[in-house]
């Protein structure tokens, strides 16, 4: 029996691959052209659950929650909520998908709870400056 006899292509299940990382023309949040990006809609809950594990193998104080910086923050903001404490004494997690201006992070993190937090991001387009006080999983040098 042949491959094609033996199981059934015609019925596999039409669905859109999405690539984690893309060439073209596209806008950064602060409306900077960018010649390529990082697709966060690729990630599955699996992965964005192991990232949020490779997070925590650096993330020593404890936090109360975190929040997502929508859309891009909101699956990791889920997968570390995992490891949130609970305890209204404990800092605020304030978390991203791509840094690239520090700009979301900005204009999301105007209250003093947000202002103190801890903040994370999975992939940084180029070194954050210490002073914005944002850890990157992953930094691309600048």
């Amino acid at each position: 029996m042949m491959f094609d006899e033996q199981f059934d292509t015609t019925t596999v299940p039409n669905f859109e691959f999405i690539r984690l990382f893309q060439i073209g023309d596209f806008k950064s949040h602060a409306g900077l052209p960018l010649k390529w990006k990082i697709e966060c809609d690729a990630i599955d809950h699996t992965e964005w659950r192991a990232l949020a594990t490779m997070i925590m193998d650096y993330q020593k104080e404890p936090f109360r929650k975190a929040i997502g910086i929508p859309r891009g923050g909101v699956p990791l903001q889920n997968a570390l909520n995992k490891y949130a404490s609970n305890n209204p004494d404990d800092p605020l997690l304030v978390c991203d998908d791509v840094y690239t201006t520090g700009t979301s992070f900005r204009e999301f993190c105007t209250t003093q709870d947000t202002i103190y937090a801890i903040k994370w991001v999975i992939f940084a387009r180029k070194p954050i400056k210490v002073n914005d006080g944002i850890k990157a999983l992953f930094t691309m040098p600048g």
